[in-house]
C-alpha cells in the first residue's frame, strides 16, 4: 500500500549552541522585524506542506520526494526531538490536512487517509483511498489541501501547463468534496494554480495564493492573492491576468472585467505558496489575522524575487498592505540559502516555516 515503516529520527544533528546553529544554517543572514528570532525547529527532508494534528503532531508532505513525515516536539521546547516517516513511495504527496484524528495526503491524482495516525506514528497503518480520480498531470500537479469551516476538502487542480484552455472544467480549479470522498465539485475556477490557502478567521471567506503564468516578460504578470466569499466565483485563467492584463493568445475578445481581480498584487513570478492568518496570542497584536505568505522564488527572472516571507495587512477585510517579514534567503550576491514553501502557526503563537531547499522547518518567535 505505500506506506512506509514508521521509522524513527532524532535529529541529533542539530547543533546545541544558539552559535552553531545560527553558523550551519545562515540563521544569522536571516532578517526580521525588532524582537522577532528564528530557529530551526526540525529537519525533514523537502518539507513542503504542514497541518497540524489534534494531539499537537506536525505533518509534513513534500513535493520532490515520495514520504510523508510527522513531527514530535514532546517537551515542547521548540526543538522537535522526532520526525517519524508516515508513508513513503507515494506520488509527490505534497499535500496534508487533518479531520477527526486521521491525516488526508494529497498525491498528484488521489487522496489518502491514514486513521488514528497520532496514536500510531511509530507504526502507522495502511492508508485508505478516498478520491481517486483527480487528473493524473505532473505538472501543476502537486497540491495543497485543507478543510474549510464547511468541514469539506478542499483540493485544487493547477493548469497542465504554462497558459492553455482545457475542455475538463476541473482543471484551473479549486475543488471540494466531502470528508468521505463524496459530493465532488469545482468551488472556484480561472485559476492557474494554487498552492495555498486559508480561511479568515471572522468572515469565514476562502483566500489563496495564485502563481502567474511565465513568458510574458520579468514583471508581468504578478503573482495574486484571491478571495473568493462565494462558490463558481472566475479568477480570468487563461483569458486574464493579475485582472488587468489579457493574455496573447486566449485574451482576444474578452474583457478582464468580467472576472475576478486579485484582492492584492502580489511580486512578479514569487511563486507565492502557503498562506495562513496568524491566530496566535505570542506577536504584537497588530499581527492578529494578519496574512503570513511563503514566497518560494522565481525560477526564470533575470533577477531573482521571491525567497522571503511577506506580511499582508487587512483594513475592513480589504488588503492594503504587502511588506516584508521574513527576508534574506536571497543574499543581494543571488546566491539562495534556502526557498520558504508554507506556514504554519503552532499552539503557542509561534510561526513555522517550511523549506523544501534545505529540508528544515524554521521556528520564529516574537520575545517581548
Amino acid at each position: 500500500m505505500g506506506c512506509g515503516s514508521g521509522q524513527k529520527k532524532t535529529p541529533a544533528s542539530l547543533p546545541s549552541s544558539n552559535t552553531s546553529v545560527d553558523k550551519k544554517y545562515n540563521l544569522d543572514k536571516i532578517k526580521l522585524p525588532p524582537g522577532f528570532k528564528l530557529s530551526v525547529f526540525a529537519e525533514v527532508p523537502n518539507a513542503r506542506s504542514m497541518t497540524w494534528g489534534n494531539k499537537g503532531t506536525l505533518f509534513v508532505g513534500n513535493r520532490s520526494g515520495d514520504k510523508v513525515f510527522a513531527v514530535v516536539d514532546k517537551d515542547k521546547n521548540g526543538i522537535a526531538e522526532n520526525v517519524f516517516t508516515i508513508a513513503s513511495g507515494l506520488n509527490t504527496p505534497c499535500g496534508v490536512a487533518f479531520k477527526d484524528g486521521s491525516l488526508y495526503v494529497a498525491e498528484v491524482n488521489r487522496i489518502l487517509r491514514f486513521d488514528d495516525i497520532e496514536n500510531n506514528l511509530s507504526t502507522p497503518p495502511a492508508y485508505k483511498v478516498v478520491y481517486d480520480k483527480l487528473p493524473s498531470d505532473k505538472h501543476h500537479g502537486w497540491k495543497f489541501i485543507s478543510f474549510g469551516p464547511d468541514g469539506k476538502l478542499y483540493i485544487p487542480v493547477g493548469a497542465p501547463c504554462n497558459v492553455c484552455k482545457q475542455e475538463n472544467p476541473v482543471y484551473s480549479s479549486i475543488t471540494r468534496m466531502n470528508a468521505d470522498g463524496t459530493g465532488f465539485e469545482v468551488f472556484a475556477k480561472g485559476i492557474r494554480n494554487s498552492v495555498g490557502f486559508a480561511w479568515h478567521p471572522q468572515t469565514k471567506e476562502l483566500w489563496f495564493t495564485e502563481n502567474g503564468r511565465d513568458n510574458m516578460g520579468d514583471n508581468v504578470p504578478v503573482d495574486e492573492l484571491n478571495v473568493a466569499p462565494r462558490k463558481d466565483m472566475h479568477f480570468g485563467f487563461p483569458y486574464c491576468h493579475q485582472g488587468d492584463t489579457p493574455d496573447p493568445k486566449f485574451g482576444d475578445g474578452k474583457n478582464c472585467n468580467d472576472y475576478t481581480a486579485p484582492a492584492l498584487k502580489l511580486g512578479p513570478h514569487v511563486a507565492a505558496l502557503g498562506m495562513r492568518f496568524y491566530t496566535g496570542n505570542m506577536f504584537l497584536p497588530e499581527y492578529k489575522n494578519q496574512i503570513f505568505i511563503a514566497e518560494h522564488g522565481s525560477w526564470n527572472r533575470s533577477t531573482p524575487s521571491g525567497y522571503r516571507i511577506m506580511l499582508v495587512r487587512l483594513e475592513g477585510g480589504k488588503a492594503v498592505q504587502y511588506i516584508p517579514f521574513a527576508t534574506g534567503w536571497l543574499q543581494d550576491d543571488g546566491k539562495v540559502l534556502g526557498r520558504p514553501a508554507d506556514v504554519e502557526i503552532a499552539a503557542d503563537g509561534a510561526l513555522l516555516v517550511s523549506d523544501d531547499e534545505k529540508g528544515l522547518i524554521y521556528r520564529i518567535i516574537f520575545e517581548k
